[in-house]
């Protein structure tokens, strides 16, 4: 498989000459089998760059797999130009929101009212089928096999593993560490704890031996506290994660948008620093737009 970085900031995009090594857009990722099928995570604003280069293809099939709901993860879609051409089949799979009672279909209705966007979605003239993923089941994107796997934010967030032919990458989308809400000596904090480990390691096994992790740090250790609860999770969470799961390497990413390249890489340093030494570390690197990697 191949993996190949389209959009790695968090939040909102963030172009500019302070983030022009690891990109300003928000998130997307392509993900290509052996078989070149196409899978990609997350419609952010990377979605737009990549669209022009499947124009060299056509037509395309492409399963799209959106982790949540929110504006930097869905933003590029009505940007992805294959959704208006014929010929084109376009696979949109997504989380059922328990809120509106819709899946995958919301995202595009509300995003193409015409108050907001000059196309409606009923000009789109390519093939698009709305999939609701289920968290714990798989389903099949051309060759490929794809789980979802409920995660932590602040709405419904689904991560996904990729496996095609003994190869493996597992997406976090947005992901905060589970923890206790109650204060040790509480009532309810040793039964609160026992689910929060329950469901650290039910994440830890969703993702055990993945050739790649591509992981939501959006924060540091110093930062994290006044963003608890906000659904992010940090370098050292990430690192953690990795090494618990045993994958084999980790991609950081989610960016802030408010940090630059330099900044960017001097937390990322100090992130390591505290790991230096430690056993069953994976590959762990800063996601940078234009990226490819093969495993």
């Amino acid at each position: 498989m191949k993996v190949k970085f389209w959009g790695v900031r968090g939040s909102i995009p963030s172009p500019g000459p302070k983030t022009m090594r690891y990109g300003g857009n928000t998130t997307c990722i392509e993900v290509r089998t052996g078989d070149n099928d196409l899978i990609i995570l997350d419609g952010g604003t990377g979605i737009f760059p990549l669209a022009q280069t499947l124009l060299r293809e056509l037509p395309v099939t492409a399963h799209i797999f959106n982790t949540h709901s929110h504006w930097d993860h869905i933003q590029g879609l009505p940007f992805f130009i294959p959704i208006f051409i014929p010929g084109n089949n376009i696979h949109l799979h997504g989380a059922f929101d328990p809120i509106s009672g819709a899946g995958p279909e919301r995202i595009m209705s509300i995003q193409m009212q015409y108050s907001y966007f000059p196309v409606r979605e009923a000009e789109m003239q390519s093939r698009i089928l709305y999939q609701t993923a289920m968290p714990g089941e798989s389903v099949s994107a051309g060759a490929a096999t794809v789980t979802a796997v409920l995660l932590n934010h602040p709405v419904s967030n689904l991560g996904y593993r990729i496996e095609h032919n003994g190869k493996s990458v597992f997406f976090t989308g947005d992901h905060e560490p589970h923890y206790n809400i109650y204060e040790p000596g509480d009532d309810g904090y040793a039964e609160y704890q026992a689910l929060v480990d329950e469901q650290r390691q039910f994440i830890v096994d969703a993702i055990r031996g993945v050739d790649i992790l591509i992981a939501d740090a959006a924060y540091t250790l110093e930062e994290y506290p006044a963003k608890k609860g906000w659904g992010h999770g940090t370098f050292d969470s990430c690192i953690q994660l990795a090494q618990a799961a045993g994958a084999k390497m980790l991609y950081c990413t989610h960016h802030e948008p408010t940090r630059s390249d330099d900044e960017l890489e001097r937390v990322f340093a100090e992130a390591l620093a505290r790991y230096a030494g430690s056993s069953g570390l994976p590959d762990i690197r800063l996601a940078r737009e234009g990226e490819e990697v093969e495993i």
